[in-house]
């Protein structure tokens, strides 16, 4: 109750200077989209997700619909994040060989004959555990090395779990952004390729490829949302670390649907809200956090945001929010805990932040004028992403147990 007093959701609606940069918008467009999907259904693993109606919940809240897109049950690994990086290391290597992706189905990707071709390479990335064992995975199937730097507390649940998929981890003792500083300079140095879901100048293939990977679950959402009768969503919250995955998702719904695109909110940590703090400053020039961003929400603990899903996002969305702890808390007991024959989702700390976050605004007073600028009522079918289930056990038990 302590930390409720002391900090609120904060809002900043997008206000921002507009450019004519459209073409950003290309790479996620449906049929892009559907060649993407093509070769995550390549994989024996590959199943599409649930996607669950809260039916119970919407009602409670008074809204339409709300409908959120387990992730817990991606390939095995209990998160999304290996949608972005296995396809952008097929696209690099397909680069190599000269072919096009269509080319490179899994079982041909794996083959000994694709192998012996490119000989041996080693894939680095930073991550604070979800990206990097996506890499670790994606490398140890196609026999490669992978290198992963994880920032100051991480999870050693979330180690193992890297280390486990074969690949060399470390937790070092700086924030995710030198992490990712560190990674780069390790591939420079030893003939790598980083593998980083965050763009700067001179480095935005690999990141938006990664960011194409994360298409498939926004494509298979919006197929399941039209096997539920509805055409598309009138609302998307959707989490942020640097704005990889909210603009792929923005990218995606702003491409097929143009000016009828749904309202699409933009969440973060409160500790780690350079996207939000880039939105006050209102002029277009990101702004950065620095320091430890000592939060719950791991995933989307980073301070210096991808400029390709900025372009993307302080174009389109709506609404930027920052996100106090305890607001994901809300969130994963929520989920955990459903009403009546409510399917229970089992979310993580950066899972479940945007429904914390609906949950406040529809219960909550305090956000009423949040509440009328987003446009939300008793018409509303929201579309919300668990990025990740229980990818540290214990933390999450504690959380939801309340001990």
């Amino acid at each position: 109750m302590g930390e409720r007093m002391k900090e609120k959701i904060k809002w900043k609606e997008n206000t921002l200077p507009k450019d004519e940069e459209e073409e950003i918008l290309e790479p996620f467009n449906k049929e892009s989209i559907n060649k993407v999907r093509d070769f995550h259904k390549s994989f024996p693993q590959y199943k599409e997700t649930p996607l669950v109606n809260l039916n119970n919940l919407s009602k409670y809240l008074g809204v339409d619909g709300i409908y959120v897109k387990d992730e817990s049950y991606r390939f095995g690994l209990n998160a999304f994040k290996v949608l972005g990086g296995s396809f952008a290391m097929a696209k690099y290597l397909a680069q190599i060989l000269n072919k096009d992706i269509s080319e490179l189905p899994y079982e041909k990707l794996i083959s000994n004959e694709v192998r012996e071709e490119l000989g041996k390479i080693t894939f680095v990335t930073a991550t604070d555990g979800n990206h990097g064992r996506g890499v670790a995975w994606t490398a140890n199937k196609l026999k490669q090395k992978s290198v992963v730097y994880m920032p100051k507390g991480s999870s050693l649940t979330r180690l193992e779990n890297i280390k486990n998929e074969g690949a060399e981890a470390y937790i070092t003792d700086m924030n995710y952004d030198d992490d990712v500083r560190l990674a780069a300079k390790y591939a420079n140095e030893h003939d790598g390729v980083i593998i980083q879901d965050t763009a700067w100048e001179g480095y935005e293939d690999i990141p938006t490829w990664i960011m194409q990977g994360y298409g498939t679950m926004a494509l298979e959402a919006l197929e399941q949302l039209n096997n539920y009768g509805i055409e598309k969503p009138t609302h998307i919250f959707i989490q942020a670390g640097v704005g990889s995955l909210a603009g792929a998702v923005q990218g995606f719904f702003k491409a097929v649907f143009k000016e009828k695109a749904p309202i699409i909110t933009i969440i973060e940590a409160s500790k780690a809200n350079c996207l939000y703090k880039s939105a006050v400053a209102n002029d277009g020039v990101l702004r950065k956090v620095k320091g430890d961003m000592n939060t719950i929400m791991a995933g989307l603990a980073c301070g210096e945001a991808n400029i390709i899903g900025w372009r993307i996002l302080k174009n389109h969305s709506q609404m930027f929010v920052s996100a106090p702890d305890y607001i994901s808390e809300i969130g994963m007991r929520i989920l955990g805990n459903p009403l009546s024959d409510d399917s229970r989702i089992v979310s993580g700390e950066s899972g479940a932040v945007t429904l914390g976050v609906l949950y406040e605004i529809m219960n909550n007073s305090k956000y009423n004028e949040l509440k009328e600028k987003l446009k939300l009522n008793k018409e509303s079918k929201i579309l919300l992403f668990s990025t990740e289930g229980d990818t540290d056990p214990e933390k999450y038990r504690k959380i939801v147990w309340g001990i």
